[in-house]
């Protein structure tokens, strides 16, 4: 990360603005249509018949399924060319703001990935015009969002994401936070496992914009 974008992180835990966390994977980019064009190229497949990767990646030639060691290296290579390969989920970026500009928010996006995955994945938003700070790591997003939180604990914030873990982390170090789950790749739906409570499943963009805007308005904001 450079210095220039640790001073805005610094800048956002300071702002006792409403602050929108945003995952980046299924949420801004889509993750799993493109990572499955990429196991394509290399002769394998995501079949979509659960909600994982490990026992569920195969070689498309023999059926045999890829162990976790391989799917480890099919993510870590992904990741090195996620740049050419990444688009934008519909809507986001426009959502973003919307909601930014309406509400007077700070936006955020956590990225659960390696750090050292920062810079390209900085230069790929902003080529797609997602100009707001980003923070890349492999500890709890919870751990993070608190540390963020220091200078004004009491500061509304919603927390979007597709996997139920994260939002588990985050509610557990900022309860009254928001949490809102979407998932861009719809056909990963039925085999979702279930949210923790107090988090609401949005179809797309708009919908979370509609539940931001009424969880601030209750905010008094």
């Amino acid at each position: 990360m450079t210095p220039q974008e640790e001073e805005r992180i610094e800048a956002l835990a300071r702002s006792d603005r409403p602050l929108i966390v945003c995952d980046i994977d299924e949420v801004v980019l889509e993750f799993v249509s493109p990572f499955m064009a990429f196991l394509d190229r290399h002769g394998h497949e995501w079949r979509t018949t659960s909600f994982r990767m490990t026992g569920n990646i195969y070689f498309k030639e023999t059926g045999q399924a890829a162990d976790a060691t391989i799917v480890s290296d099919f993510l870590e290579r992904f990741f090195g060319e996620h740049d050419a390969w990444q688009n934008p989920v519909e809507g986001a970026l426009e959502t973003l703001a919307e909601i930014e500009a309406s509400h007077a928010a700070d936006i955020l996006f956590l990225t659960a990935m390696p750090p050292r995955h920062h810079d390209r994945r900085r230069a790929l938003l902003d080529r797609h015009g997602f100009a707001h700070p980003m923070i890349a790591t492999e500890n709890g997003k919870g751990e993070t969002l608190a540390a963020l939180m220091r200078h004004h604990p009491q500061k509304p914030v919603v927390f979007i994401d597709d996997l139920a873990p994260n939002h588990v982390s985050v509610l557990e170090a900022v309860p009254d936070a928001l949490g809102l789950h979407l998932m861009a790749y719809r056909a990963f739906a039925p085999h979702l496992p279930p949210m923790p409570k107090g988090v609401t499943s949005v179809a797309d963009w708009p919908a979370a914009a509609a539940a931001i805007a009424d969880f601030l308005a209750g905010r008094g904001r």
